[in-house]
């Protein structure tokens, strides 16, 4: 009887691809700080997360997300992880960047002037928003 059970339990799992695929994971990051080393500690997070899970067989999907002083991670010219955003972005697929809106038109507003973000970046309308969504859709969340 108990070779049956797991001999349909088996078959179920192949036939859902539950045995074939991993584990999709998703997480948000969110950086809030102008620190050059709370900002490599975020995308060093990042890189060893993913190198685990992907070890394990699994995927993750990564948003990182910031706002406040750490928009200026994403600020051409002004961010101390350019080359690494750049460099990450290239090559990994299950990262991307959100930048809040909120913050850059602060930002543009005391500049007098737009301000440009790296390409990598999409401006969502509100990073703590952003977050909430993300962590509503079962992300877990990591703040370095």
């Amino acid at each position: 009887m108990l070779r049956t059970i797991a001999g349909g339990l088996l078959a179920t799992m192949l036939a859902t691809g539950a045995l074939a695929e991993g584990q999709m994971h998703r997480v948000a990051v969110h950086v809030d700080e102008n620190d050059p080393k709370v900002m490599n500690i975020a995308l060093n997070n990042v890189a060893n997360l993913t190198s685990y899970y992907e070890a394990q067989g699994d995927t993750v999907m990564v948003e990182l997300v910031a706002y406040g002083p750490g928009l200026n991670m994403f600020v051409p010219g002004k961010s101390p992880v350019e080359d690494r955003i750049s460099t990450m972005s290239l090559s990994m697929e299950n990262l991307s960047f959100s930048a809040c809106g909120n913050t850059l038109a602060n930002m543009e507003k005391k500049a007098g002037k737009k301000v440009a973000l790296m390409d990598e970046a999409t401006v969502v309308p509100s990073g703590v928003v952003r977050l909430i969504k993300l962590q509503e859709q079962d992300y877990a969340y990591i703040r370095p």
